[in-house]
């Protein structure tokens, strides 16, 4: 089950395509969908997150929360609506692209990619995009 919730005004669109986009890209990668909330939130929300749990003072667009059970994926990911849209201007491309790219980028989280070496993030952002190739929705 994927949950979609906000800790500000935001809305996501499409809820249902966006689930079965997620589903699906879970079940490629040799998984089961568990149970993913996902909270959308302003960049002072996450920020606080980010010093609690991970000792960092700097804004983000999104922290991932990994409680999977085996090949069963659960977790909590939060993404700072506010450095979506700054970094939609900043790469020139739509906020809605720029958004199922950082929603794909959780999930890839809790399906056990990692960004913080060179080759891990060479890897994670083509397969990020592999993801966003194949949606079926727009």
């Amino acid at each position: 089950m994927v949950n979609f919730c906000s800790e500000n005004e935001f809305i996501l669109d499409q809820e249902a395509e966006v689930s079965d986009w997620i589903r699906g890209t879970i079940m490629s990668e040799g998984y089961k969908l568990g149970e993913i909330t996902f909270v959308f939130c302003d960049d002072s929300y996450l920020l606080e997150i980010n010093k609690e749990f991970l000792q960092h003072d700097t804004y983000t667009d999104i922290i991932s929360f990994d409680y999977s059970l085996g090949k069963e994926v659960h977790g909590e990911i939060y993404i700072s609506i506010e450095r979506v849209q700054e970094n939609a201007v900043e790469f020139e491309t739509q906020f809605r692209d720029e958004l199922h790219r950082v929603i794909i980028h959780g999930v890839l989280h809790l399906c056990g990619y990692n960004d913080k070496e060179t080759n891990d993030k060479v890897l994670m952002r083509t397969r990020e995009n592999e993801c966003l190739l194949a949606r079926n929705f727009l």
